[in-house]
């Protein structure tokens, strides 16, 4: 399975819902909804500034796209998500880099 962050920003009235509701009552929810999609959620914070909540999954792409339109579809939520790459994941990408030649 892949990593990736998941990264939103709530609209007024979804952060006054999530206020109402509690935070930690918000994470239970995400995190069921990411295991019905098969996905784990390794870790989740709360931010302020241009993003409002930030979580760490795993999971299948399919998964993650899933989890993204649901969340996008709302209307609520402007979310992100980003696969996650290791330095050993790098290190295999880098060591089959073709020669490229750009247009001249």
């Amino acid at each position: 399975m892949a990593k990736f962050l998941l990264v939103g920003s709530y609209g007024p009235e979804a952060l006054a819902a999530a206020t109402n509701q509690g935070f930690e009552g918000r994470v239970k929810y995400i995190e069921e909804l990411a295991e019905s999609l098969g996905m784990t959620i390794e870790t989740a914070y709360f931010a302020y500034g241009d993003d409002d909540i930030v979580l760490i999954g795993d999971g299948t792409s399919e998964a993650a796209l899933a989890f993204s339109l649901a969340v996008n579809s709302s209307g609520a939520v402007a979310a992100t998500i980003t696969p996650l790459i290791t330095a050993a994941e790098m290190d295999a990408a880098a060591a089959k880099v073709p020669n490229y030649q750009p247009p001249q």
